[in-house]
């Protein structure tokens, strides 16, 4: 009997040692651990990851500038350069320029500024074209212009281009002046100027967006040295743009390792400052350019969406390259033949846009 008595206590003690373990835990003291990555600080709750800021590179050239100017939408000017109209002014400080033949074989130029301060006289400035729109449009750039052929003040309201015009602007009109030695000696259609202080103090009033969006990357990379692997030497070389814009030079300076510009038998200088440019690469993109239709001007279409073929010069090398550009508000995309994408060399850029069949590349 007494062992019976002993072995009911002890099943009566397991059963309630058993329920002790079924009642829930005291709220208080239940903590889930934290999941990776959402520590908490003394009880208070995850704290986010710091977003990366400006890494202070300049994405036209690679090279290093206050970071404050990273995300600014560039400023591109419209360079008239006809010979009358020598010398240019602010060409030398431009990160990035475009040579594009208009009507009559001349050319023009879209010099494209990552920031304008610092930047003084700028011209003179002339008019625009719907091919001209959109390499600005492929930069998501400011456009500074004075005037447009039809065309192009079509589509400048129907892309949405936002722009400063000299010649049908309203308030921003106020950017231009008239210089009066340049009205004397060359003429007045090549008098036209701004500056880069006055387009600043324009754009200060809020008129149009001065950063990029969110998200807004450039796709083009850089490298200390872009010279090609395996390349061609291309010490010295010369576009022929057409009867009027013969040879067009660069010559590769050793000691800067930049190519320095010449055109019309001269050194192609800066009048702000009397520099001769240089740049560390030269693109020459081959493309159809053809005249438009019943135009009696003789204007050009110049096709710059699809793809082709064309050629870098960097480091007293070339090397054939292809070129893309998805559509007119797109980058231009840049690879070797094999597909791969370009590296330029860190620098500022001269790209000349040419038809093979009416313009002539020659390099040694």
């Amino acid at each position: 009997m007494k062992k019976h008595l002993i072995a009911l206590l002890l099943a009566v003690g397991m059963i309630c040692l058993l329920g002790a373990c079924d009642h829930p835990e005291d709220p208080k003291e239940h903590t889930p651990a934290p999941v990776k990555g959402e520590e908490t600080v003394a009880g208070l709750a995850p704290v986010p990851e710091e977003p990366k800021g400006p890494s202070g590179i300049n994405p036209l050239t690679g090279l290093p500038m206050a970071p404050e100017y990273e995300m600014n939408r560039p400023i591109a000017v419209m360079f008239n350069n006809l010979k009358a109209a020598q010398p240019q002014l602010g060409i030398s400080q431009a990160d990035i320029i475009y040579e594009v033949p208009t009507e009559g074989g001349i050319t023009r130029m879209v010099g494209l500024f990552q920031t304008l301060e610092g930047v003084g006289n700028l011209g003179s400035v002339r008019s625009t074209r719907p091919y001209y729109l959109e390499l600005v449009l492929g930069h998501d750039a400011l456009l500074v212009h004075a005037g447009g052929s039809p065309d192009a003040y079509k589509d400048i309201p129907a892309w949405g281009v936002d722009n400063m015009d000299g010649v049908r602007g309203g308030s921003d009109a106020k950017i231009f002046w008239r210089d009066a030695q340049r009205k004397k000696t060359a003429g007045y259609e090549h008098s036209l100027l701004t500056s880069g202080d006055a387009v600043l103090e324009y754009l200060s009033g809020g008129r149009y967006r001065t950063e990029h969006a969110d998200g807004y990357t450039y796709v083009q990379s850089f490298a200390e040295d872009g010279t090609p692997v395996n390349g061609a030497p291309a010490q010295h070389i010369t576009i022929n743009f057409s009867k009027y814009k013969r040879a067009g030079t660069f010559d590769f300076d050793a000691v800067s390792g930049k190519y320095l510009a010449r055109q019309y038998g001269s050194a192609y200088i800066d009048g702000n400052t009397g520099e001769q440019p240089g740049f560390t690469n030269v693109l020459v993109l081959n493309t159809s350019i053809y005249s438009i239709k019943d135009d009696t001007e003789g204007r050009q279409a110049v096709k710059l969406t699809g793809e082709g073929d064309g050629t870098l010069f960097c480091g007293g090398k070339a090397s054939p390259i292809r070129w893309s550009k998805k559509d007119r508000n797109s980058q231009f995309l840049y690879t070797d033949e094999s597909g791969t994408a370009l590296t330029l060399g860190a620098g500022t850029s001269y790209v000349c846009i040419i038809d093979p069949k009416t313009s002539t590349l020659t390099y040694q």
